[in-house]
């Protein structure tokens, strides 16, 4: 895959990185030349200084031959401009842009862009750690989807996986057990000391732990 990375903060670094180390085709732009300096030994990718918003730069890089865009400069207008551009002008079939305003992310959603948010999401974990002494709630980038992290007690130990879901509201998607991580099906049965991760309705979190008995 061929993949244009806006930023070589810590993200953009480590993200070129991966990438170049699954023999992807990374090429990389950042303003300060010195910002490549977080790449990795392996990274064998193109690094491009300059501004990742200009057209005539990212004609120069063959923008509209690449099969992805990530945007993660420092700044939220930066990172949306160079989507827009990547979408719009070069058709570019997967744009992601990192937003650090939660505020913000939605609006932009709705301009057709991927948007990572991970302020919100971090922000919702550290609550629930807090408030709860687990992961109980947070967010997946969307407005109405979390993850629910349910200890087995007494009450569900013995259930099958299959009738611990509820329809549309709550489903089961990961298991973990004794360090280890499953993927159950409907007729895994849950263990006492067994964790369950599955992806909940927001709208419906506190029915769906009344019914789990969390609380």
């Amino acid at each position: 895959m061929n993949v244009l990375i806006i930023g070589c903060g810590r993200v953009g670094a480590q993200l070129a990185t991966i990438l170049s180390q699954e023999e992807h085709n990374v090429t990389i732009i950042d303003e300060n030349k010195d910002a490549f300096k977080n790449l990795g030994a392996t990274f064998n990718g193109l690094t491009i200084t300059g501004d990742g918003c200009n057209e005539a730069l990212l004609k120069e890089v063959n923008a509209g031959k690449m099969d992805a865009l990530v945007a993660v400069t420092s700044t939220d207008t930066a990172n949306l401009m160079a989507s827009q551009i990547a979408k719009k002008i070069f058709n570019i079939p997967k744009v992601m842009a990192r937003v650090y305003d939660p505020k913000r992310a939605n609006i932009y959603r709705t301009l057709g862009i991927d948007i990572i948010s991970g302020i919100r999401i971090v922000a919702a974990m550290i609550r629930d750690k807090i408030i709860e002494n687990r992961f109980t709630s947070y967010l997946i980038e969307s407005p109405d989807i979390g993850v629910l992290e349910v200890e087995v007690g007494k009450k569900l130990e013995g259930m099958k996986v299959g009738d611990l879901n509820i329809r549309s509201e709550f489903i089961i998607t990961a298991l973990v057990r004794e360090k280890k991580v499953l993927l159950p099906d409907n007729e895994t049965v849950a263990a006492k000391g067994d964790k369950l991760l599955g992806v909940v309705k927001l709208t419906a979190l506190g029915k769906v732990k009344e019914i789990l008995g969390i609380s």
